[in-house]
């Protein structure tokens, strides 16, 4: 399975102890080049910076492609996301943000954002679901009741 990976799945998995769910769910993650960047950068927190330099053997840093000019009005991350899904035919681009969501559904990209991980590493028995979810909601990711009852619903929580 190919994965390409936005900042904001990593991050916050990474902020909430559960990023290295990702190995057993996808076996390898690719990360543009951009991304790589923004979770170095000095506004990511010392626990992302940490995890990304160097990345674990499952994380691979690649070069960004160039992208297609109707993405540019996502920003650096999101794009260089986008345009490393579609120039690998990814099976999945980890992404949490409205605009890259719906850009990547328009180009018919299987999209999972930072809940839909945790839901499925819970029904793999990764971890527990509630629990991620409640160190989720002690950082700054914006979390609305419908949304989570959407993800429980769709992958059968309740």
């Amino acid at each position: 399975m190919i994965v390409v990976a936005d900042a904001g799945p990593l991050h916050y998995l990474v902020l909430v102890g559960a990023v290295d769910v990702l190995q057993p769910l996808y076996t390898r993650v690719i990360v543009p080049q951009t991304v790589a960047r923004e979770l170095q950068g000095a506004g990511a927190p010392d626990a992302v910076r940490t995890w990304v330099a160097p990345p674990p053997e499952w994380c691979e840093i690649r070069p960004d492609p160039p992208s297609h000019p109707a993405l540019q009005f996502l920003d650096p991350g999101e794009r260089a996301a986008n345009a490393l899904a579609l120039s690998l035919d990814a099976d999945r681009l980890l992404i949490n943000e409205w605009e890259g969501r719906a850009e990547a559904d328009r180009r018919h990209l299987h999209v999972t954002g930072t809940l839909g991980i945790l839901a499925e590493a819970h029904q793999q028995r990764l971890l527990n679901f509630e629990t991620a979810l409640a160190r989720l909601r002690q950082t700054n990711f914006y979390l609305s009741a419908e949304l989570v009852d959407r993800v429980r619903r769709s992958f059968k929580l309740r």
